[in-house]
């Protein structure tokens, strides 16, 4: 493909290396030729860094394999997955899961994308259902609206939730994005 059909979320090979298109922009000055900009996430080491491509070059993109694991298990900074179907397991790093290694919790369904056999990213669910484990009580009369609390959840993440939300009560969050959407209604 050419550069100027490089779109957000995609993956390229940059320099024989898979990375993420996290942003980009199409510049076309007034001389010379039209241009991408890009800022690209290296899959491998995690590094972010800017690109910038003609818009007649060619770009190599890359379809990453994406299969269903289950997470087992925290050993240290080892983390260890075990496919469902194959029962194969795969073990990552706290460095190479980054911020969402804080999500994980035993028997937790979610992706795993690899390159050429070599798992380089999971994909959380988009939402969970967790315990709130600590957060302040609530305090009636209190009329401040949009007034949010920090909450703890059982897997020991801290959000932000509404003041009517007591611990022991089950709420649905977005991982990805680490927020609050609703109580659970049992």
């Amino acid at each position: 493909m050419l550069a100027n059909d490089i779109r957000k979320g995609m993956v390229i090979l940059v320099d024989e290396t898979p990375c993420k298109v996290m942003d980009f922009h199409h510049h076309t000055p007034g001389k010379g030729q039209a241009v991408v900009q890009t800022r690209l996430r290296n899959l491998l080491t995690g590094n972010s860094f800017e690109h910038r491509f003609r818009s007649t070059e060619p770009v190599e993109r890359i379809v990453l394999d994406v299969r269903k694991f289950e997470f087992l298990y925290a050993d240290g900074d080892q983390y260890h997955f075990m496919d469902s179907e194959t029962y194969e397991q795969v073990v990552m790093t706290e460095e190479e899961l980054g911020e969402t290694a804080q999500w994980l919790m035993p028997n937790l369904k979610l992706e795993i994308e690899f390159y050429k056999d070599t798992p380089i990213s999971i994909k959380l669910p988009q939402v969970m259902e967790l315990t709130v484990v600590s957060t302040e009580p609530f305090l009636k009369g209190a009329t401040v609206s949009n007034s949010n609390k920090p909450a703890t959840l059982e897997n020991g993440v801290t959000i932000q939730v509404p003041p009517f939300i007591t611990e022991g009560e089950k709420v649905r969050v977005n991982p990805i994005e680490g927020k609050y959407i609703e109580r659970v209604k049992e």
